[in-house]
């Protein structure tokens, strides 16, 4: 991110540079427009992060409020059968498979800052069953490939910013974050799995015992969790603005140990596969109930699981607020920097050179940056998603903003997520890992194009 960062600043003062040298109007002044620019930009990521204090405080709230109430074990008993299925060389037992299921489920309901906690202790696991030290094993390159597919539910960070730009409709996006992950999650899985077979590992220079390691891992299951949340805390080259990354901590969640009946868990699959057509063929109609319903359907869950609903809901608003001012910095540095640009006239040279190339395919010049980004960046990504729905021409109900919003909900920081997840256990030879992820990431990308152009062009 710091190239990035220096990348867009230099470009940007070189172009009007080099315009105010070449310039013969008096009256055309592009480097005081780029000065006027960046202050402006400054002013505007500060308002923009005041703004959104509130909402992130409402949604946070109710999300505190399932996770006291057990959702995410839910979540995890759900998943448990599909998950043993999918990585077989993993003991359906072993301390690796509880830790998978529970950062999928922190990821289905957009809890960022639990997620990552249980992921990097399902590495820690997944390398105690690794026969090849320092190499990405099969079940490591699928838990990422299908991590950096961002599959979630609920973008609640996306469609919080969207309120807080003023949206009609800030939950428009639910289909179309909805169908794009589907797709990302499925080609994730599906290129894990064929690569699998053209990148082998190289000899296995250590025996594993499944069934010792399972045991060890389990007594220190809960022990060690604690240490990955403190790891996930340090602080890294990008980290994801959004993410509760600052008072990150490991929650006190039970690890299920068995699954619900797999009948159980392949109905609510279905159940959740035949929600995205519904939302795409009746999105418009149903989009002004889904806030109201997030809302009842969050304290009514809670009331039932007998969670003191208030006391909760405050507790999860005052993280709200924290994420809301912490991400002040992110948005001055990427806005300010979009801005010089913007008022340089790069940024306008380029989306006339690629407008005509990208646009008939339904993605226009303005999103392009972003999709890019994506993959490199999380606070670069939301910087500019934030900018482009900021601007009065492509406001946050446009198909720029709902596009851009989709790509933000439905897509990952996949190098980010690979350096902390392989990092954390020092793997230096991923296999094909990023190919996969990469892969996935692609697929979100002409998803969200395919069915954003379908509902709102």
């Amino acid at each position: 991110m710091n190239l990035i960062f220096l990348a867009l600043i230099v470009i940007a003062v070189a172009t009007a540079a080099i315009r105010e040298i070449r310039s013969t109007d008096p009256d055309e002044q592009p480097m005081q427009a780029l000065s006027e620019g960046a202050i402006e930009a400054a002013g505007s990521a500060v308002e923009l992060a005041l703004g959104l204090v509130g909402v992130m405080a409402l949604f946070l709230g109710l999300m505190k409020i399932a996770e006291a109430g057990g959702l995410l074990t839910v979540l995890a008993r759900l998943l448990r059968p599909l998950m043993v299925r999918l990585f077989p060389s993993v003991p359906p037992e072993h301390p690796a498979m509880g830790a998978m299921i529970l950062n999928f489920s922190a990821n289905i309901l957009g809890l960022g800052n639990a997620a990552t906690p249980f992921g990097i202790r399902a590495m820690q696991e997944l390398e105690k069953l690794n026969p090849h030290p320092g190499t990405a094993t099969n079940a490591m390159a699928l838990f990422l490939a299908i991590n950096t597919s961002s599959i979630t539910l609920l973008p609640t960070g996306v469609i919080a910013l969207r309120a807080s730009l003023g949206s009609e409709a800030p939950a428009a996006i639910l289909p179309t974050t909805l169908f794009a992950t589907l797709f990302a999650t499925i080609a994730g899985i599906a290129s894990a799995l064929i690569l699998q077979r053209y990148f082998l590992p190289p000899p296995a220079t250590r025996s594993i015992d499944p069934d010792q390691t399972s045991a060890d891992g389990a007594s220190e299951l809960d022990d060690t969790m604690r240490e990955a949340g403190r790891e996930a805390t340090e602080p890294t080259q990008d980290a994801d603005p959004t993410a509760d990354t600052a008072n990150q901590q490991p929650m006190n969640i039970e690890v299920p140990t068995e699954g619900y009946p797999t009948w159980v868990s392949i109905l609510v699959l279905l159940g959740v596969l035949a929600i995205i057509p519904l939302t795409i063929l009746y999105g418009q109609a149903i989009a002004p109930w889904i806030i109201p319903g997030l809302v009842v359907g969050f304290l009514s869950y809670g009331v039932i699981r007998g969670v003191p609903v208030y006391e909760v809901f405050v507790e999860g608003a005052k993280e709200g607020f924290n994420v809301a001012l912490r991400i002040i910095p992110y948005l001055v540095a990427i806005l300010v920097a979009v801005g010089m640009l913007r008022e340089s006239g790069a940024l306008g040279m380029f989306v006339g050179l690629v407008g005509p190339l990208t646009t008939p395919f339904g993605l226009p010049a303005e999103a392009l940056p972003m999709a890019l980004l994506r993959p490199l960046s999380g606070s670069g990504a939301y910087g500019i998603m934030a900018g482009i729905m900021q601007d009065p021409a492509t406001g946050p109900d446009t198909h720029v903003g709902i596009l851009v919003s989709t790509l933000q909900g439905s897509t990952e920081t996949t190098f980010y997520v690979l350096a902390v997840y392989f990092g954390a256990i020092g793997i230096k030879r991923v296999r094909h890992t990023l190919a996969a992820a990469l892969t996935a990431d692609a697929v979100a990308v002409i998803a969200a194009v395919a069915i954003v152009g379908f509902l709102f062009l």
